[in-house]
């Protein structure tokens, strides 16, 4: 690896001088996404040659031990070739403090490993902690830096990441946050959701405000309504018992979902500094008008999955999921209609669904436009006019599509849907990533706008807080309501029916 390397990404310059911190650095994040996303980024030369990574665990490792278990890892996880040279630059950065998240004795001995690097690497003081942990480690983590003098920015920078869930309700985010804001300023505190690290969704404000064509029509004159669909095609798998406190509500839509809505209904900010862009988000998070007990009962719906089948294979239902209950009413689907009341959103709604064991994994916004006016072909043989749809494609293959008529060939006035596809793979190659290597390379230049802010996590969680008030209150009438392997229960098909609409095809 050359002294001073060029990044493979035009236009982009290595990341900041920094140590990462990793908590939890045992455990499956750390081996199947974040040091391949390390890689990755070693690899197109975004990270600094003054950097190094420190993992801690409560595991009793020396740093040679964990050193043989990372390369044994990397050959396993990396989403491309691992290459002898750069591993071997790479692996000589990596060292290990062995300790419990509320001993004090293990941060006292990951501040003299602290030190140690920095003399040996330069990293001139920057240092962010990865908290890849239980949520209820993150508190105390924070406060044991505060106690060892870690998080002070007197040398250096020092940043704190820390995942989903951020809280389980309303009241949890708002404890956590101000346990955080104790110890951390609110610019120290790095919120990851790995969504946000996905190619289309930050290509979503790229295509709203770099295109002249669909901003002026991206609005309520024109759009009808919106759906935003996240399918996974897997159970709960080894996730039973978090999902049993958790559910898919709490799991994917305050933080997941919500991010997508603020990408496709925010206003166009002046600037990409941080807080512009999450100013905007903030607005259309505050504009999201909480619903009533009885909107709950009529705009709400909830499912969990049975048995089924997948070709000849026998998907069990969730209640024989591992460490769930036999008689569970936690959800595994979610579909909801919501409204933003604002100049631009009035009256346009927006519908959600997100559950567990669909018939394909598939993440998507469809916008689907108004119909034109028919008066011109009532005297010919076209029936109806198909409205036309734009569809952002986040997952699995990550692309954009727009659908519209057009003539068939006769001599007779036939309209044919036509679909024009584009996809990010076939215009600019596919680059295999892991959908942190964007986040961390942000968290290491200071740029916090892929991350959640306080104010954002607090409104997400009051937008849903009537949701689980209600359903908490209201046990469901009939569970398991959708048989593993379809698009849900029968109830999320009706929602729409009352609009005289229909779910999108997804994936």
């Amino acid at each position: 690896m050359a002294t001073t390397p060029t990044p493979t990404v035009p236009g982009a310059r290595p990341g900041d001088p920094c140590v990462m911190v990793i908590f939890g650095a045992s455990g499956d994040l750390t081996k199947r996404k974040l040091i391949p996303a390390l890689y990755n980024l070693a690899k197109d030369h975004l990270l600094a040659q003054e950097f190094a990574l420190i993992g801690y665990a409560r595991a009793g490792m020396t740093t040679d031990e964990f050193r043989a278990k990372i390369r044994d890892e990397i050959q396993k996880f990396a989403t491309t070739k691992v290459d002898p040279d750069l591993w071997h630059w790479f692996e000589r950065r990596i060292y290990y403090v062995s300790g419990a998240f509320d001993d004090p004795k293990g941060y006292e001995d990951l501040k003299a490993a602290l030190v140690d690097v920095d003399q040996k690497h330069g990293t001139r003081g920057n240092v962010f902690f990865y908290l890849a942990t239980a949520p209820n480690y993150f508190g105390p983590i924070v406060k044991q830096l505060e106690a060892a003098d870690l998080v002070k920015e007197d040398a250096g920078w020092r940043r704190v990441i820390i995942e989903k869930p951020f809280g389980h309700d309303y009241d949890s985010a708002r404890a956590l946050n101000r346990e955080l804001r104790e110890v951390l300023k609110e610019q120290q505190i790095y919120r990851i959701d790995h969504y946000l690290g996905k190619e289309t969704v930050q290509n979503i404000l790229v295509f709203r405000f770099s295109n002249g064509i669909f901003e002026p029509i991206w609005n309520r004159r024109y759009i009808d309504h919106v759906q935003i669909t996240v399918a996974e095609t897997v159970g709960v798998e080894k996730r039973g018992g978090y999902y049993e406190t958790a559910g898919t509500l709490r799991d994917m839509v305050p933080n997941h979902i919500f991010q997508l809505i603020c990408l496709t209904a925010m206003e166009p900010p002046v600037s990409f500094d941080a807080d512009v862009v999450r100013d905007e988000q903030s607005k259309i998070l505050k504009a999201i008008q909480p619903m009533n007990p009885e909107e709950v009962l009529t705009r709400t719906v909830r499912g969990q999955y049975g048995e089924g089948m997948n070709g000849t294979e026998r998907m069990p239902p969730y209640r024989s999921e591992p460490q769930v209950a036999p008689d569970s009413r936690m959800e595994t689907y979610v579909a909801m209609k919501l409204f933003i009341d604002n100049w631009r959103w009035s009256d346009v709604p927006f519908y959600l669904r997100t559950g567990k064991r669909m018939p394909s994994r598939a993440t998507e916004i469809a916008i689907q436009f108004k119909r034109a006016p028919f008066m011109l072909f009532r005297q010919t043989a076209v029936e109806s006019l198909a409205p036309n749809r734009l569809v952002l494609h986040l997952q699995p293959d990550e692309g954009i599509s727009l659908s519209f008529g057009a003539k068939i060939p006769g001599p007779v006035v036939r309209l044919g849907a036509v679909n024009m596809d584009f996809q990010y793979k076939d215009y600019f190659g596919a680059t295999p990533s892991t959908g942190y290597e964007r986040l961390l390379y942000d968290c290491m230049c200071g740029d916090a706008t892929l991350f959640q802010r306080s104010d954002m996590v607090e409104s997400s969680w009051q937008i849903v807080a009537p949701i689980l008030d209600v359903w908490q209150a209201l046990p469901p009438r009939k569970f398991p309501n959708y048989a593993a392997g379809t698009w849900g229960p029968r109830e999320a098909d009706e929602l729409l029916d009352r609009d005289k609409r229909h779910w999108s095809t997804a994936g």
